[in-house]
């Protein structure tokens, strides 16, 4: 255990699972308080320096989402939606609205531990300054001034739509983008919700970048709602 300076936020209303996310960041040296309520958690980032939130959305005062959504009118702060709710709609609709992950109840300490390193290694990486113009994930590095992607040090050729998909992820690493964001950013507002042509865009730079596309190590998929570019 080390002891952290970030401030986590844990706003669940179930004291078992409360009492387990405390126990697990108590474990790995995180300092972190607790609210049973929507209202409580608004609060809270009133009077406190928070880093991070973790957020249910079966509340009972109201609707976790409207935290969101209150939240990202003022803040970039990572939020981590921990929900029973498995909806594919309901994690979209989430993500949508601001959240940077989402994590289906029951889930492990060892995922939400990791899930929570990503999203503060990030926070850091973006430091309130302009993005790094170069990048690197494991192998693999963009250089968003020249628009050139390397793979193990190699120049690799990208088509522009695989680039753009590719430069899409790397300035969002670690966070969970829906289908629909992705066709509105790549193909634009007009597109529709062309899911297939996605799929074949994805699959043609997972061939690039993926020892074995078939079990990717850089672009995750979030079944039914979307995409990740992994750094753990």
């Amino acid at each position: 255990m080390q002891n952290r300076n970030e401030l986590i936020l844990i706003v669940e209303d179930d004291s078992q699972i409360r009492n387990f996310i405390c126990y697990s960041l108590k474990q790995e040296g995180f300092s972190y308080i607790t609210a049973g309520t929507a209202q409580g958690a608004l609060s809270t980032l009133v009077t406190e320096q928070v880093d991070l939130m973790l957020l249910d959305l079966g509340l009972p005062d109201f609707d976790g989402m409207e935290v969101i959504k209150k939240v990202r009118e003022w803040s970039e702060m990572p939020i981590i939606v921990v929900s029973a709710r498995d909806q594919d709609k309901e994690k979209a609709s989430a993500l949508d609205n601001g959240a940077d992950d989402y994590l289906t109840k029951p889930f492990s300490s060892m995922e939400l531990m990791a899930r929570i390193r990503v999203a503060i290694r990030h926070l850091y990486k973006a430091g309130g300054t302009r993005l790094q113009a170069t990048l690197t994930v494991g192998e693999l590095k963009i250089d968003l001034d020249k628009r050139l992607v390397y793979l193990e040090d190699s120049e690799l050729h990208t088509t522009p739509l695989e680039y753009s998909l590719l430069s899409l992820f790397f300035r969002n690493i670690g966070k969970v983008l829906t289908t629909n964001y992705i066709i509105k950013e790549i193909y634009g507002a007009g597109y529709g919700s062309d899911t297939q042509a996605l799929r074949k865009l994805m699959a043609g730079l997972r061939r690039k970048i993926e020892k074995n596309p078939a079990k990717p190590r850089y672009i995750l998929t979030e079944i039914g709602v979307g995409y990740r570019l992994s750094d753990v």
